[in-house]
């Protein structure tokens, strides 16, 4: 288990906008990484009105189980590191494991971590890059009827202004778009098919 705060700026992008940021970062092939997020809420959404993601995120050779939920800077990340076979388990099954970390944050949330079921997928393609502000993420992600872009900048408490993240835009050329995270962003593109 581990606890960690997340604070991140992001911005939504075009496609020519993040091929220019690959050429910029001279990213090579071999630097990208695909996970795939399967999220999880109760049947009425009681974490979206908590402001509260829930999901599995499942990597090459491992995954884990994270809630975020928030804080008064950015979001506390609660995880329980998984197996790939448990993790696939809990997908399958829709529902996450009932002992651990994000369970016992999820009762001291008033959820019961057996209503919890699967909602939505999406899939990203990401670069990470680490440039003096923090950590640069280049996404490409994918969720039904969804295919976008996004840069997302994580940063530790000393460097939380967003006024940073801006100047880097600006510097990079590159219009500031607010996006939703992608627990919405893959809500919103389930929502369309049904």
């Amino acid at each position: 288990m581990s606890e960690q705060l997340e604070i991140e700026w992001k911005t939504a992008l075009t496609e020519a906008e993040y091929h220019q940021l690959l050429a910029q970062f001279a990213v090579s092939p071999t630097q990208f990484f695909t996970q795939t997020n399967t999220y999880f809420d109760t049947p009425d959404f009681l974490l979206q009105q908590q402001n509260c993601g829930l999901r599995i995120r499942v990597f090459d050779t491992s995954a884990e189980l994270t809630l975020k939920s928030p804080e008064s800077l950015g979001k506390l990340e609660t995880t329980d590191q998984l197996t790939k076979e448990i993790a696939a388990s809990c997908i399958e099954a829709g529902h996450i494991i009932q002992e651990g970390a994000v369970a016992k944050k999820l009762l001291a949330l008033g959820i019961d971590p057996t209503l919890v079921t699967v909602f939505a997928e999406l899939t990203t393609k990401r670069v990470e890059i680490p440039i003096q502000e923090g950590l640069l993420a280049i996404d490409e992600s994918w969720a039904n009827h969804l295919h976008d872009y996004e840069l997302e900048l994580e940063v530790d408490a000393v460097h939380s202004d967003q006024g940073s993240f801006l100047q880097l835009l600006r510097q990079w050329n590159i219009a500031y778009k607010p996006s939703k995270n992608k627990i919405q962003r893959a809500k919103e593109a389930t929502d369309l098919t049904r």
